[in-house]
């Protein structure tokens, strides 16, 4: 069958939200026991492949024949934003194929290696440190979003790219509404006319970093325009995935005190909780591609020109990959999982997002051992489904 000639008898919509903010919708958990690639439902009525199977999901995400590029009329747009500034859009390394995105790529592999992000580690458990000393001065009741889990990040950002952190509050906003779908192309356009002053006018200001690194090299293949570009989505992908994951993290963990209870009697255990909670979580729920030919495969045919949408919370809760996928679990393998995605475009800061979590996790509840939530789970907002999963405000006492 394939997506535009099967009838429709079943199918779920997409984006749906989640009715708790680390369980996968109900809408995607039908999807999957229709079997590993079924149908979804656009907003604007649009019928793509929705991918629930693990095995599949992980052989797609590894096929040339899925795009990336969101300059192809036929990629699909999962939000009526999205839809409208598509064309205008075309984030680097995300958002475009090989030999493109090889270049790109290429540039910023040597500044993300285990062994460079993990020479990180002193100086991110500092400003771990800084940033709880800050929330401690100020006293219960506070926000972990705004008082922790987006400092903290955006302080290492910083701190990696060698920007000034005075001007975090600029690009931070700007981040947020480029990933919220609120202006996404206004606000990149602005990200991009600061960075592009702090390199040229401004480059006095410009500490030693990534950015410095970038913009000083010779421009080769890569303009200077387009390093600028490659830092927004390294902005991006470092702030407010990350702060993201933060905070659902820290609700998830006082949300089942009975496992943060064992983390805080064990803590050898923080590396292995860390990996589960990316999993058990999974923010980015919703991978997007376009076919560029046809593909059989699952027992479907994707046509070419069909768009294609990786239902990562349930594929992370896979039963043919791990017993018990809806237990939080650290006692058991938990890297076979794709919440930094599969394939030539997975998560290139995937080592620095692990590092940061687990430091700040472990710092978090060791100093604050009484810290509990300040309001009951039901009043506490969380985001919809078509942006990053993650908390909006998180009310905490200690």
């Amino acid at each position: 069958m394939t997506a535009t000639e099967e009838p429709v008898t079943e199918i779920a919509a997409f984006p749906e939200d989640r009715t708790c903010p680390y369980q996968p919708p109900s809408g995607f958990r039908a999807a999957a026991g229709r079997g590993p690639i079924s149908q979804l439902e656009l907003y604007d009525g649009r019928v793509v492949w929705g991918v629930t199977g693990h095995t599949e999901a992980r052989r797609l995400l590894a096929d040339p024949r899925l795009s990336t590029d969101r300059r192809n009329p036929a990629f699909p747009a999962t939000t009526e934003v999205v839809g409208r500034i598509r064309n205008r859009l075309t984030p680097p390394l995300v958002g475009v194929d090989d030999p493109v995105h090889k270049v790109q790529r290429g540039r910023l592999i040597p500044s993300f290696t285990h062994r460079r992000i993990n020479a990180l580690r002193p100086r991110i458990h500092e400003i771990a440190g800084r940033v709880l000393d800050t929330m401690v001065e100020k006293g219960p009741p506070a926000d972990l979003v705004t008082d922790f889990a987006q400092p903290l990040p955006s302080m290492v950002m910083c701190h990696l790219l060698g920007v000034p952190y005075e001007d975090h509050d600029h690009f931070e906003q700007r981040t947020t509404r480029m990933l919220s779908g609120e202006n996404p192309a206004i606000a990149m356009g602005e990200l991009r006319e600061y960075l592009l002053a702090l390199a040229g006018e401004n480059r006095h200001k410009l500490n030693e970093g990534l950015f410095g690194d970038l913009v000083e090299a010779p421009e080769g293949e890569v303009s200077r325009a387009d390093l600028v570009d490659l830092t927004i989505v390294i902005l991006g992908a470092g702030f407010e995935t990350t702060a993201s994951m933060l905070s659902l993290g820290i609700f998830t963990l006082l949300d089942n005190p009975e496992r943060l209870a064992e983390l805080r009697a064990d803590p050898s255990l923080w590396g292995a909780a860390g990996e589960e909670l990316l999993r058990y979580t999974s923010i980015t729920d919703g991978i997007t591609r376009v076919a560029t030919e046809d593909i059989e495969i699952g027992g479907v045919t994707i046509r070419k020109d069909d768009g294609i949408i990786f239902l990562t919370s349930v594929l992370n809760r896979n039963e043919d990959v791990r017993e018990d996928p809806d237990v939080l679990d650290w006692h058991r393998p938990t890297r076979n999982h794709i919440a930094f995605g599969f394939g030539a475009h997975q998560c290139l800061g995937q080592n620095l997002a692990r590092i940061i979590q687990e430091i700040a996790l472990q710092q978090l509840f060791e100093r604050l051992p009484d810290l509990r939530l300040a309001t009951a789970v039901a009043e506490i907002p969380f985001r919809p489904g078509h942006a990053v999963q993650g908390m909006i405000k998180l009310p905490v006492t200690w």
